[in-house]
């Protein structure tokens, strides 16, 4: 991602504005009249857009402090040196080397060997680089997926969470821990920490005869683990968002079949949770775009229930998720580049959950396993897959877990 110079610059175009309408003289009412139509059709499409947030939120169930309770911690599965989900991530992973191809295996063994109920699609692409010239540079993006096992693939609404595994080409041997190494785990995780419980919710569906009634909405879920997001040289639209950018386009023009619930896969993404530049102390993520400020609350709100039940290991100065009551005037155009931009750009409705400021570790050769919190990847990994258990209604479904030892204030150190 681009470190933005404010998040009030906008990456947005800039709107005609009245005063530049009125200087076109004899044209200016048929102007002004276009302004004030283009206006209406931007506020129908925001209205549309909050109408929709609004649906999906009222349908949105808390879970108990119960299943709050059963959220694993995966202690020693975020240990750098021999965690089974973190550590064969930390290594150098540029698209198109042994070491992206030795994390990809990772990613595949992981789901093929532990969560054999999830589908695994690959999506390969090939682009030219600043920094390669002629040749072509291979990115593989990996989605992850498990539907209900009686819906139609154009039938399901998807939560998409989403991280990159890439790592930048120079400095030499950077390692990306936070970026994004560590959010990737926590997917890992978080797939893990629901199958079991998406296995017997369904399992129960099916028994009572309530598999495909076309009652309630169809819900799954799917998790990118996406190649090619830094730049080789400079940031540029170009030169950035590699896997990405070549995923958006295909999956906008790969229809889904006639009178599927959705078009194509685009469509099926209830929301894109994006997670990037996690693993460091006292992260303060704010709340990036108001229409989907309400699921950045209910978020929040799982961290806040969490902290009262002490099930979290951190005890930082603030919140993670400090904005909750965040204003709607608060609300600008401005936002981080990052791989949300081609989906958002197509309509997507996003969740950017990502510091700002950046980690002081951003982009140089610090960004390694011995400055990773341990305590705060295992709280970002609990917040998001309580998010997750909620969003697709597994109160009461998740199995007890072993009681853990508290982490707290006990950085690991290399």
């Amino acid at each position: 991602m681009r470190q933005p110079p404010s998040l009030v610059s906008s990456s947005f175009s800039k709107p005609c504005s009245l005063s530049t309408v009125v200087s076109s003289g004899a044209n200016t009412a048929v102007l002004s009249c276009c302004v004030s139509l283009a206006s209406f059709v931007r506020l129908v499409v925001c209205l549309l857009a909050v109408a929709a947030s609004m649906t999906v939120a009222a349908a949105y169930s808390p879970l108990s402090d119960e299943s709050l309770r059963r959220i694993p911690a995966g202690d020693p599965d975020f240990d750098v040196h021999n965690g089974v989900l973190l550590a064969p991530i930390l290594i150098p992973r540029v698209p198109g080397t042994p070491g992206s191809r030795r994390v990809q295996e990772h990613f595949v063994r992981f789901f093929q060997e532990q969560l054999p109920a999830w589908t695994i699609e690959w999506h390969n692409s090939t682009a030219k680089t600043p920094a390669t010239g002629d040749r072509d540079v291979p990115f593989a993006n990996l989605i992850m997926r498990r539907d209900p096992p009686w819906a139609a693939a154009g039938d399901v609404a998807r939560l998409t969470l989403a991280a990159h595994y890439d790592t930048l080409y120079q400095p030499e041997g950077f390692v990306g821990a936070i970026d994004s190494a560590a959010p990737c785990a926590m997917l890992l995780h978080v797939a893990r920490s629901i199958d079991a419980a998406l296995t017997q919710k369904w399992d129960a569906m099916k028994a009572a005869g309530d598999a495909g009634s076309g009652l309630e909405e169809e819900r799954g879920v799917q998790i990118m683990l996406l190649d090619g997001e830094e730049a080789w040289v400079r940031w540029s639209a170009t030169d950035s968002l590699y896997g990405s950018r070549a995923l958006a386009e295909a999956w906008e023009a790969t229809p889904y079949e006639a009178l599927s619930t959705f078009s194509n896969p685009l469509g099926s993404i209830s929301l894109f949770v994006l997670l990037d530049l996690l693993g460091a102390p006292n992260p303060k993520v704010p709340s990036y775009f108001q229409t989907t400020h309400w699921a950045y609350e209910r978020m929040a709100a799982l961290e806040d229930r969490m902290r009262k039940l002490a099930l979290l290991d951190t005890q930082p100065a603030h919140a993670f998720l400090p904005e909750a009551g965040k204003p709607a005037s608060q609300f600008g155009r401005g936002f981080i580049e990052d791989d949300h931009v081609p989906f958002m750009n197509r309509g997507v409705d996003i969740l950017h959950v990502i510091p700002s400021p950046f980690p002081p570790v951003w982009h140089t050769m610090a960004d390694d396993g011995s400055n990773l919190d341990i305590p705060t990847i295992q709280d970002w990994a609990k917040i998001v897959t309580a998010f997750t258990a909620e969003w697709l209604e597994l109160d009461g479904l998740l199995p007890k877990t072993k009681q853990k030892h508290s982490l707290r204030n006990n950085k690991t150190e290399l």
